[in-house]
């Protein structure tokens, strides 16, 4: 395996997905240090932060305890950088290249084994235990889980009922802009904020700050997050209850387009799509695309970004031929590549969105989205 297949495999791997692997429990992005021993109470508050989002973990007690996906298999096995290696090519071997299972390159660097806590000998420095290159750390520790993940739910289920349906808002001639129409808006529950300052202090009412921050509704300055992304796109679970959501900027001159709720994407846009009936489903990158295509009454299901997407979910595509959906560019075209071979290394089957078309004056042009295509504006 050369650097750059290290470095896609690792990119390619969930570090939730491979906490669990192990037999850790991960609940909101922290777990228990493999040394409780070390800390006060056994470590009963978990110390550990793991972020989804850079594939890395830090404890917050023990300065050795850190890195990134294959330091944390070192950490909670024991064992060299190597054995850390093929435990994950053997857990997730549907990411591993093909044809390149038998070793790292020479260039890769190789890491001493961390012998467990029972072992005599000297313990590693934090340089000896990283896989690769350091990794950057988050700026303060967390705070201690303040709601449970039941009630967290709760919440976020009560601020998506205090928005408003976009009918007759600013959302709605957004939408409609990019030939998005009303059966598409109804069916995935799309809502705005109407009144900013209403829902600001109403929020305010109802639970603490602590409480509003903790589950990345408001920020540090203590107010609502989404005053510049006022489209709201649930991400419906297979009971139509959502958990998850996007919000989009409607003016064009707002950095960055879009916002996703803190904490981990649970599943694909447009869950119900995954039905584990055969057949076809498009794979979109993002909310809009994915709405286009519904509005066509074609199955489709969005990511917000190809590295959000989570080896975890081939199951769910398990009976279906996949149509990948990404932008006639170049970012699109490696995020293809790189689809097609998760995909494939599952024994997925995918084709490309209008590949074999390219001579036809209808095909996708150079710079083009899905909205695009079928007559939107971005």
């Amino acid at each position: 395996m050369t650097d750059e297949e290290l470095k896609q495999f690792k990119d390619a791997l969930s570090i939730t997905a491979v906490a669990r692997s192990l037999g850790i429990d991960v609940v909101r992005g922290k777990c228990r240090c493999a040394f409780a021993s070390r800390h006060a109470h056994g470590d009963r508050t978990p110390s550990v932060s793991i972020s989804e989002e850079k594939g890395y973990f830090r404890c917050w007690v023990c300065d050795d305890v850190r890195g990134d996906v294959i330091s944390l298999v070192q950490k909670y096995k024991g064992c060299s950088f190597v054995e850390a290696l093929n435990y994950l090519r053997e857990t997730f071997p549907f990411l591993a290249p093909a044809g390149k299972t038998s070793s790292v390159t020479k260039s890769t660097p190789t890491v001493k084994s961390f012998m467990g806590p029972h072992h005599n000998g000297a313990a590693q420095t934090p340089q000896e235990i990283y896989a690769t290159e350091p990794m950057p750390m988050p700026e303060s520790a967390p705070a201690e889980e303040l709601v449970s993940e039941d009630e967290r739910k709760k919440i976020i289920l009560n601020f998506l009922k205090m928005l408003s349906p976009v009918d007759g808002t600013q959302a709605a001639a957004w939408l409609m802009g990019r030939r998005i129409f009303k059966p598409v808006w109804d069916k995935m529950l799309l809502r705005t904020i109407k009144d900013y300052g209403l829902l600001n202090q109403t929020l305010k009412d109802t639970y603490s700050m602590d409480v509003l921050q903790y589950v990345g509704l408001f920020n540090e300055k203590g107010n609502l997050k989404f005053y510049k992304h006022p489209l709201i796109f649930p991400y419906l679970d297979t009971q139509r209850r959502a958990f998850y959501f996007q919000s989009r900027a409607l003016e064009s001159s707002v950095i960055p387009k879009e916002m996703n709720l803190r904490g981990t994407v649970p599943y694909p846009y447009n869950m119900s799509a995954l039905d584990e009936k055969p057949g076809w489903v498009y794979l979109c990158e993002g909310v809009v695309d994915t709405l286009t295509f519904l509005g066509q009454k074609i199955d489709a299901v969005g990511i917000p970004g190809v590295r959000s997407f989570k080896v975890e979910w081939l199951p769910l595509f398990k009976n279906k031929n996949v149509v990948l959906c990404m932008d006639k560019d170049n970012a699109g075209r490696e995020a293809t590549k790189y689809l097609q071979e998760v995909f494939g290394n599952a024994g997925i089957r995918t084709i490309v969105l209008g590949e074999g078309m390219e001579h036809l004056e209808s095909s996708m042009k150079e710079g083009e989205d899905v909205n695009d295509w079928f007559g939107g504006k971005r």
